[in-house]
């Protein structure tokens, strides 16, 4: 096959950067002016113009672009990979019409590799013109653009007419532009991390362009969103703080005092920030029930529960209020005891050993008081007449000791079936708190048959709560014996059928 071998190869090199071009000639630059038929590409001469001082888009000799002409695919290959930036020296062109002599052969390696362009069978076919539909398809994935668009473009253009050269420049040149004002609407759309606080130990107040989707502060999209070095990590979802449009409270485990973390959102690098080693002061420490404990702070001490300064809670809060950029309100500066999801403390007995103890979900406020909750390892208990000191790596008690005494159970007094998966457990009296949190029960059908039913988090109203079988169903017409998993309850003579 006959080949052109009359290209002007100027030895060029170009970044990847769709229209950030760094040109570097190896011959003198020379003026798109000193083609002579330059003023043949009619309405297309801009583009010609603007490619060719590019050294993107070259002539016949010296004197000569022959706009009109039609585009092959050689001319094709070597006009996309230079305009759009795509890489050459990887992956080879296996085809018996491509030497590596070839002046098309790095582009035609470089289209290839890069998937805007393919052979037919063994050969390439570089000599053979294209088709406006074939120009739109290799420009429309090389500069990944919508193919409907760049055709429309070209307005009147016949898809199975020849495409000329000024056609190619001018759709190149258009497409790149398409790109660039698509990617700087996408950039537009992003949101942007504009400051990063550490309020405390354990919180952060992170401040975006904008307010978050609902959909990117569940948690799972969260912990792949907000990503720390150095070991930290986020603990439990973004919360947007009451009376700012997007700041928002972000519980993390424990900073390093003297590390510098950078925070990592949806990939990008967002900032840095100095870890705060301030850990939040607490008041005292009581024992609950007999392997549950809580720690106690107050807003009088200038620590202030989240849930009294996020907008999520500002409904179900008596006296929510918003922070200012300070954090202070009315006055007085607080401190945020931020999630306590995943958190833990340290108890040691008198005389023994530490034992770590886990917070018990939805505790931190659920009574009024902020008295989050933490409970002993399953089958542990706190000894009547032992002293126990507790003590955190994220705060410090005032009063850090208390002496266990003897606590009673509590009674579980009716249990009612709604269906066949869910179960309405009454306490004698109201807990007052979410002490049903991580407990379940036992029901024994008359053959021996056992059920168990967790419950459900946050499902308590007064002295009720809402527990599920997690495997199984209730049959109806059976009457199964409850009894506590643990003793953490009794049940005494309780009994439940599905009717």
């Amino acid at each position: 096959m006959k080949r052109k071998a009359s290209h002007t190869i100027t030895g060029l090199l170009a970044t990847a950067a769709i229209g950030t071009s760094v040109l570097i000639p190896v011959q003198s630059a020379w003026a798109a002016a000193n083609f002579a038929d330059i003023n043949k590409a009619g309405s297309y001469q801009a583009a010609v113009k603007t490619l060719a001082e590019q050294h993107v888009f070259e002539g016949y000799g010296a004197d000569l672009l022959k706009p009109q002409q039609a585009i092959t695919r050689a001319e094709l290959a070597k006009l996309a990979v230079a305009a759009f930036g795509l890489p050459t020296g990887q992956g080879s062109a296996a085809f018996t019409d491509v030497g590596s002599g070839d002046w098309f052969h790095p582009y035609v390696t470089a289209a290839v590799s890069a998937g805007i362009m393919s052979g037919d069978e063994a050969e390439f076919l570089p000599d053979q013109p294209l088709t406006v539909s074939e120009l739109v398809h290799v420009v429309a994935k090389a500069s990944k653009t919508d193919r409907a668009a760049l055709q429309k473009i070209l307005g009147n253009a016949q898809s199975q007419a020849k495409a000329s050269r000024a056609e190619a420049a001018y759709l190149v040149v258009e497409a790149k532009r398409t790109a660039q004002q698509a990617q700087q609407v996408q950039q537009a759309a992003e949101n942007r991390v504009t400051s990063i606080e550490a309020q405390n130990v354990i919180t952060l107040v992170v401040k975006f362009a904008k307010p978050l989707p609902k959909e990117e502060v569940e948690l799972e999209a969260a912990k792949k969103n907000f990503v720390f070095d150095n070991g930290l990590t986020i603990r439990n979802v973004p919360q947007l703080m009451t009376g700012t449009e997007a700041t928002y409270i972000v519980p993390t485990t424990v900073q390093k005092e003297g590390t510098t973390y950078t925070l990592t959102y949806k990939g990008k690098q967002a900032g840095t920030f100095e870890a705060n080693p301030e850990k939040l002061a607490l008041r005292s420490t009581q024992q609950v029930t007999s392997d549950t404990f809580e720690v106690e702070s107050s807003l009088e001490d200038g620590v202030t529960d989240y849930g009294n300064v996020i907008v999520a809670y500002r409904n179900s809060r008596p006296n929510p209020f918003a922070l200012d950029e300070n954090n202070q309100y009315n006055g007085k500066t607080y401190e945020i005891l931020s999630s306590m999801r995943d958190i833990s403390v340290t108890i040691t007995p008198e005389g023994g050993e530490p034992i770590r103890a886990g917070y018990v979900p939805f505790t931190q406020a659920t009574d009024g008081r902020q008295a989050p909750k933490f409970r002993l390892p399953d089958g542990q208990k706190l000894k009547p007449g032992t002293t126990y000191t507790v003590t955190a790596d994220w705060a410090t008690l005032q009063k850090n000791t208390f002496v266990a005494t003897e606590k009673a159970p509590l009674t579980i007094e009716e249990v009612k079936a709604a269906d066949e998966k869910t179960l309405s457990v009454t306490l004698a009296e109201d807990p007052k708190d979410e002490l049903f949190a991580l407990r379940s029960i036992t029901l024994t059908a008359p053959d021996g048959t056992k059920l168990t039913a967790d419950y459900k988090l946050t499902s308590r109203k007064g002295q009720v709560g809402t527990f599920e079988l997690k495997d199984g169903a209730l049959e109806a017409g059976t009457t199964y014996e409850v009894a506590p998993a643990g003793d953490w309850a009794i049940a005494d003579s309780v009994r439940v059928t599905l009717e």
